[in-house]
């Protein structure tokens, strides 16, 4: 892994951070049913571009997949339950005492708050859709979190969970490490991430 060091590091919350897919099966009754369901759920807010409701869009993928209604509320209901991967709090950790740390989600502003509570590590700069009035991957959630940061693009390693915000983040000048946990493919094969690992270990050599 490059020797590269980056002078600040912006995560990905929903999937880099934090293990989403887990309760989304778990609601779902089944992980091929979750699967379906979150996999519509990323696809429409990427598609999503000016922001609008983020539950809403929840409960539109499960329309559409064939979940029922009273799941996508039970989803948004138990979103405290979601569990950070095993090393998510002290990489976190770590990282904060070295550099400044941002999160830069699509979830609404209430829920990023609950998801973020999840962490148990505070974390300074967190910036949503809501707040930014598009989602990821247009530029203005990550030009928000850049400028709160004072960082230029190219100092700040971006912290992918999905494969979209490869290009998302890309585009706007930050380099790109994919925490590809379940080793999907990409969805853009000309836009490479720099460092692709499905652990966030390595993220601590790079600071």
């Amino acid at each position: 892994m490059s020797q590269e060091k980056y002078h600040a590091v912006m995560f990905d919350l929903l999937t880099a951070l934090l293990d989403s897919w887990s309760l989304w099966n778990e609601v779902a009754g089944s992980e091929e049913v979750g699967v379906a369901w979150r996999t519509r759920y990323l696809a429409l807010t990427y598609q999503a571009g000016a922001y609008r409701s983020y539950e809403g869009i929840i409960k539109e993928a499960a329309h559409e997949v064939g979940v029922p209604a009273g799941c996508a509320d039970e989803l948004i209901q138990r979103w405290g339950e979601l569990e950070p991967w095993p090393e998510t709090r002290q990489v976190v950790r770590t990282l904060l005492e070295k550099v400044p740390v941002a999160v830069a989600t699509n979830a609404s502003i209430a829920l990023a708050k609950v998801a973020v509570a999840t962490l148990c590590v505070y974390i300074p700069t967190v910036v949503t859709a809501e707040e930014a009035g598009y989602y990821k991957p247009h530029p203005n959630p990550y030009r928000m979190a850049l400028q709160r940061l004072q960082c230029a693009p190219t100092s700040v390693l971006f912290v992918a969970g999905s494969a979209a915000d490869v290009p998302g983040a890309s585009a706007v000048g930050m380099p790109v490490f994919w925490h590809n946990r379940r080793r999907l493919s990409p969805v853009e094969a000309h836009v490479q991430p720099r460092y692709v690992s499905d652990s966030l270990w390595p993220i601590l050599e790079l600071v």
